[in-house]
């Protein structure tokens, strides 16, 4: 294959595989102190991460330079989750290096998917969420947008999945346990972060009031710089992660006395605060950590942007919000508000109402949820314990705003007051982080039409009669980059010469691939292609699980976070429906099956891990029963994270999206599926409408209830014992969970899914839906068994997904809310 041009890849067009190949010997003998002779793949990783990154330090160096002479306004995202994955392939693809690395140690007999799987994937964030922003700050780099990732240097990531008799088992994720080439620690930028201890009111010779916090104890904040490298590699961003570390004080007198365990234990609760992504916060000591760990980063990163602000702008803050904006992924680190409010009050003496309209005029706020349990809310006394001047803060903020700006709005109305209020009464006094988050921003936006529309309606119908403009939509997308380019390259190439190499950052050119959809070449290329991703799944399937599927059959995949919104429960009732009717009828019409979960519990949530086991249990009966003759395969992989998302997306079928109307904000693993040619099969919730009027609604399957139905069917009184008796297959199904046919000689193991959907009242209507979902699987089954008319729509659901492109997502943000210029970097 031909070396990318230079139009495309600038940077590296000149590049030969022999040049890179003398790279990477030199790094592995100088850099990582090796050779040849007993190099292993972990040296070779090392040496081919050394060679690239002259590469990336370079474009690195010139972005900064770039932005700083020109004196930028930049985003800065705040995320307590980055689910970035591997970087070494993303890396080479985006740099238009990939085949000359191939090529290049091809030439030292080295297979590079084998090389590039050494790479631990950058486990910081757990789902939707850390996976969204890791796309959005691949595309800011890609458009030259001024920007900055915040979040925490995890040490270890959610965690690592592994299944014991079909339970989850939680193990450590140490993803840098050896070191980590993609990224640099910058002790020049290390901040020192107070907590705990108590305020002092202070007055001087005028009689002005000053508040100064004396903090219990200082930790502090350690810097590491990953950098992004966007397409075509001119611009690289940053993402900084923070690593928390005791402050430079250590009680050597008490160590030296004897009390080693005393003197170790702040260092200890100090490096607790980055250890782990999302504490158990079930507990009192879990809430306080989680507490801390968001300030932590928030604060880290307030500190890190008003010094890189000073140094171009001194104390003038007059500035300040014209040049720094910062994004609030969810309400995470919400507690940036109040940190900002107190930097300007307290350390630099501006008045208030001056640094409340600088406070709102720099956040801006996304909102992933309508659930109000991922809406958090702290304690007032933990607030007061952990952060007490910010607590005196937010009440100052909530006295203003409900005096000044709700009464004004609506007099004397206590009722919408206590609604809007930033802080909850009740048995015990919370702080609402959401509604810090709306007061405190200049916009909010959900992250799907539906979504946005429902956040107006039911989630904050007074804030939006209160600031009409201020609540919009962005909805959200997936970089194509990583998400087509690289974890299919097949199918990657042959959209190359068929519309052109020009798609990966201008995703509407897709649209020409429907001028293809009925050609039956196109179609046989196209679906050949799938066929093969499917045969390296089987592949993949075999080697975690030992479990052999075809890969003629219909791959079904249902990939996300495990919850019960998402449903993963109602499709496995519909598979035991399945197995019910082969079992009744060997014969029963159906094209072979392979039903394939990845997802993740969390620890804490009893149900959700009861779910896993039942799944698994079922798989170990239906997958070793010979009278159905493998019609039906159930595959639950372990340790669901990007790099083996990037091996299942490709080899899609069927992309399940299955969640309650009105409870899924967006989605983007339905984007990713479908952008891949997988056929949707889900409800009207989040992205999926707008999946639907894009790809035309004969190339998707619809069913269940819609948001309306769900709100009157709530209102009705719904009752899920009506289905229960009045469906027998349902009746049938539920009751085998009482039964000890999955577990043998365990009766009832299973039977906390059966009550949860009929004591518990099924609260996400799978039952109400499953008639419906029953119905729609036997379309997909119809529509299957149509060859030409399947090729047709996975093609046009490649060819019509360029809206859903991060590229896109970025720009309505820079449109609505950001207002950034684009700085591409000049290359020589």
């Amino acid at each position: 294959m031909a070396n990318n041009s230079k139009t495309s890849f600038p940077l590296t067009a000149d590049v030969t595989a022999a040049a890179f190949k003398d790279s990477i010997l030199k790094h592995l003998n100088a850099t990582h102190g090796t050779d040849v002779n007993k190099a292993t793949n972990r040296s070779w990783w090392d040496a081919v991460s050394s060679a690239l990154n002259e590469y990336v330090y370079n474009s690195l160096s010139q972005t900064q330079r770039t932005y700083f002479e020109n004196d930028t306004r930049a985003v800065h995202y705040f995320s307590l989750e980055f689910l970035m994955g591997r970087l070494t392939g993303n890396n080479l693809h985006n740099l238009g290096l990939y085949t000359v690395a191939q090529e290049a140690l091809k030439e030292l007999d080295i297979n590079i998917e084998t090389l590039v799987d050494e790479e631990e994937d950058m486990a910081l964030g757990n789902g939707g969420l850390g996976r969204l922003a890791a796309c959005f700050i691949d595309s800011l780099a890609t458009m030259h947008l001024p920007a900055v990732g915040y979040g925490i240097h995890y040490e270890h990531g959610l965690f690592r999945q592994e299944f014991q008799d079909g339970h989850q088992i939680e193990r450590p994720d140490s993803w840098r346990e050896y070191g980590n080439p993609f990224e640099i620690c910058r002790p020049e930028n290390v901040q020192e972060i107070p907590v705990y201890g108590y305020v002092e009111t202070k007055f001087d010779d005028n009689g002005h009031i000053a508040k100064v916090w004396h903090p219990g104890r200082v930790i502090k904040g350690v810097p590491w710089d990953v950098p992004v490298v966007g397409y075509e590699g001119t611009n690289v961003n940053i993402l900084r992660l923070w690593e928390s570390r005791a402050s430079d004080f250590f009680n050597w007198d008490v160590f030296n006395a004897g009390g080693y365990h005393d003197a170790h234990k702040e260092n200890v609760e100090s490096e607790t605060v980055s250890k782990v992504l999302y504490p158990n916060d079930e507990t009192e000591a879990g809430k306080e950590l989680r507490l801390i760990q968001q300030y932590f980063f928030s604060a880290c990163s307030l500190k890190d942007i008003i010094n890189r602000y000073q140094r171009a702008h001194g104390e003038d803050w007059s500035k300040f919000s014209a040049q720094v904006a910062v994004q609030l992924n969810d309400t995470h680190p919400a507690v940036a508000i109040p940190e900002l409010m107190r930097i300007l009050v307290d350390e630099f003496n501006q008045d208030w109402d001056y640094a409340w309209n600088v406070c709102r005029e720099t956040f801006s706020y996304t909102n992933h949820t309508l659930l109000p349990e991922a809406l958090e809310k702290w304690s007032v006394s933990l607030f007061e314990k952990v952060l007490p001047r910010h607590l005196e803060i937010i009440y100052e903020i909530n006295r203003r705003f409900l005096n000044d700006e709700v009464e004004a709005k609506w007099p004397g109305n206590d009722t919408i007051k206590s609604k809007l209020s930033i802080i909850e009464e009740g048995h015990e006094r919370m702080v609402r982080m959401g509604n810090l988050s709306v007061i405190g921003s200049n916009k909010v936006n959900g992250v799907a039409e539906v979504h946005s529309a429902l956040v107006k309606s039911d989630l904050f119908p007074e804030f939006d009669a209160l600031w009409p403009e201020k609540l919009t939509n962005v909805t959200n997308g997936v970089t194509p980059r990583r998400w087509l380019k690289a974890c299919n390259p097949k199918l990657s190439e042959l959209i190359d010469a068929t519309v052109g190499d020009k798609w990966p950052t201008n995703l509407e050119l897709l649209r020409d691939l429907d001028k293809k959809a009925d050609d039956a070449e196109f179609q046989k290329q196209f679906m050949a292609i799938k066929h093969e991703n499917k045969v390296e799944l089987a592949s993949v399937i075999k080697e975690l699980t030992d479990v052999e599927v075809d890969p003629s059959a219909i791959f079904d995949i249902q990939i996300k976070r495990l919850h019960e919104y998402k449903r993963q429960h109602l499709n496995l009732l519909h598979i035991m429906a399945l197995y019910r009717r082969l079992l009744q009828n060997p014969d029963y019409d159906m094209h072979p099956r392979v039903f394939i979960f990845g997802a993740k519990a969390a620890p804490g949530y009893k149900l959700a891990k009861d779910i896993i086991y039942a799944i698994n249990k079922v798989a170990d009966k239906v997958n070793n029963d010979e009278r159905i003759k493998g019609k039906l395969k159930v595959v639950f992989l372990p340790n669901y994270r990007v790099s083996l998302a990037e091996k299942m997306i490709p080899a899609a079928d069927v992309s399940e999206q299955i969640s309650t109307a009105g409870k899924e904000a967006s989605g983007t693993g339905n984007m990713k599926l479908a952008l891949n040619g997988a056929i949707t099969i889900g409800t009207l919730d989040g992205a999926n409408i707008e999946i639907a009027e894009e790809v035309g609604e004969d190339n998707v399957v619809i069913f269940g209830l819609t948001v309306d139905e769900v709100k009157a069917v709530n209102k009705a009184g719904y009752s899920p014992w009506d289905y229960y008796y009045a469906n027998p297959e349902i009746k049938a199904v539920l009751d085998w969970f009482e039964t000890d046919y999955f577990t043998s000689g365990k009766p009832g193991e299973l039977a906390s899914i059966k009550h949860s959907l009929l004591e518990g009242g099924d609260p996400y209507l799978c039952l109400a839906d499953f008639d419906g979902y029953s119905k729609a699987h036997e379309q997909v089954n119809a529509k299957y068994i149509d060859k030409q008319g399947w090729a047709k729509s996975a093609i046009l659901n490649t060819a019509y997904m360029g809206k859903f492109n991060s590229d896109r997502s970025i720009q309505d943000y820079v449109d609505r809310i950001w207002k950034l210029k684009s700085y591409p970097v000049k290359v020589n």
